[in-house]
């Protein structure tokens, strides 16, 4: 049985957003699940937009997601064995030469739709002379190749979409190599796929019909086509597109305001699939549930308030010993107590800093029954101040005043963490202390 092996490959033209990653992050679970190799290949042919900055932005952003590869390749080291196979298929006829600038071509694409036909390239290249391709190479012009396309219908069956079927004349012959001597994808994938032997091909549908004019070159060059899965493109939660030149949803953006990678992921594996979406505490999980049939067609929509939902729910599983540095880095203190203490009533790590604040620093008590913080001032039992004593105290303070339930414990929450709502008391009590518990439950600020 042939490895499976399945490549990711970005232009570092722009930082990486939800929709580049959900697709590397659909291969690597694939890779995965199936025992395969997940490759970083690198298409960084297009030298006006691509920087180092942006590829080192992609590589972390992988990293960060521990979505570790197993080789890689860059498409600038390649550019002699494109020319290479341009070589070959110039020699076998697939490929032919022509001199059009971009601005006739756009007149002949204007004149087609004036006239109600598809904008298809009409071949004028192939039909030029030896001696019009010498006059126009004498005016200074260099051409740009097309692969030639055979007249026929192009089937595969897709893992997303089913049973696929082109018939070529609909398309243009497509572009292989521009004037100025730089690479279109449409070759240099299929020569790279070939080469490294790619068995599945995994990406959007807007590529759905390049596949159908790479099938045709991958035969040419006497290869069989990997199998594809072409998912319906990712949406912003307003149905918008996304765009890593805009900077939509970039995952820097969405590291910044404290997703975690496990929750980013949990998302990106089901949404846009049949099953409900759930927070898994690992990539292990994530892999194990994994499906590639289960993609749909529809258009599905990323919802950052979903992702912040399932972040919560992550949260609030998540051991100590996961964040423990996290929480030094920014003095929170209070250990396992506290972290435990806290950690169901926030939505990222850093909003842990919040309660350690309280608990640890000055705030302004709010006073909402006096005879509630007075009486529970005096009766603070005496010794160590642990969750073990809120009972005891709360039943002391509720036979003295004669109040119980919300009208004993709202203004007990008010006075010693001046807010209405937040994690249980008894717990905070030892890391708040005793001269600061009293302080607060006298209206003063501690």
């Amino acid at each position: 049985m042939t490895a499976i092996k399945v490549r990711f490959a970005p232009s570092p033209t722009g930082r990486m957003h939800v929709g580049n990653l959900r697709t590397a992050l659909v291969n690597y679970l694939f890779a995965r699940k199936m025992g395969g190799q997940f490759m970083l290949r690198i298409d960084d042919t297009d030298t006006e937009r691509s920087t180092t900055a942006f590829e080192t932005d992609i590589r972390a952003d992988l990293e960060w997601m521990s979505m570790g590869w197993d080789y890689e390749d860059r498409q600038s080291s390649r550019l002699a064995r494109y020319n290479e196979v341009l070589s070959r298929l110039v020699k076998s006829e697939r490929a032919y030469a022509c001199y059009e600038t971009q601005e006739e071509l756009s007149l002949k694409r204007k004149a087609q739709l004036s006239a109600g036909r598809p904008p298809v390239y009409d071949r004028a290249g192939l039909k030029l002379s030896t001696a019009e391709k010498e006059k126009f190479e004498a005016e200074g012009r260099r051409p740009h190749w097309r692969f030639l396309l055979n007249d026929a219908d192009v089937n595969w069956h897709d893992l997303v979409r089913g049973d696929v079927a082109y018939h070529m004349t609909s398309l243009s012959d497509p572009v292989l190599m521009r004037e100025d001597g730089r690479v279109i994808y449409t070759m240099a994938s299929v020569v790279d796929d070939i080469d490294h032997g790619i068995t599945h091909i995994l990406r959007g549908e807007d590529h759905v019909t390049n596949s159908a004019a790479q099938i045709q070159l991958f035969e040419a060059l006497g290869a069989k086509a990997p199998t594809m899965g072409h998912m319906a493109l990712l949406a912003g939660a307003g149905g918008e597109g996304l765009s890593k030149r805009l900077g939509s949803l970039s995952i820097a953006e969405l590291r910044s305001k404290g997703m975690e990678p496990v929750a980013i992921a949990s998302l990106l594996a089901r949404i846009g699939t049949a099953d409900p979406v759930e927070a898994q505490a690992n990539m292990t999980r994530i892999i194990a549930g994994f499906d590639i049939s289960r993609f749909g067609r529809a258009t599905a929509k990323f919802d950052l308030v979903e992702l912040e939902k399932i972040n919560g729910q992550i949260i609030q599983e998540m051991p100590f010993d996961i964040v423990k540095d996290r929480l030094a880095a920014s003095d929170v203190g209070g250990g396992v107590l506290f972290w435990e203490a806290v950690r169901g009533n926030i939505t990222v790590v850093s909003e842990a800093k919040i309660w350690w604040d309280i608990c640890s620093s000055e705030i302004i008590p709010v006073i909402g029954s006096k005879q509630v913080t007075k009486t529970a001032a005096v009766l603070l039992p005496a010794g160590p101040l642990d969750a073990s004593i809120w009972k005891m105290w709360t039943a002391a303070i509720a036979a003295e005043t004669g109040i119980k339930g919300k009208g004993l414990f709202m203004p007990l929450r008010l006075a010693l963490t001046g807010r209405d709502t937040g994690p249980e008391l008894a717990p905070l009590l030892a890391i708040m202390g005793r001269d600061r518990i009293i302080a607060r439950l006298n209206g003063v600020s501690a």
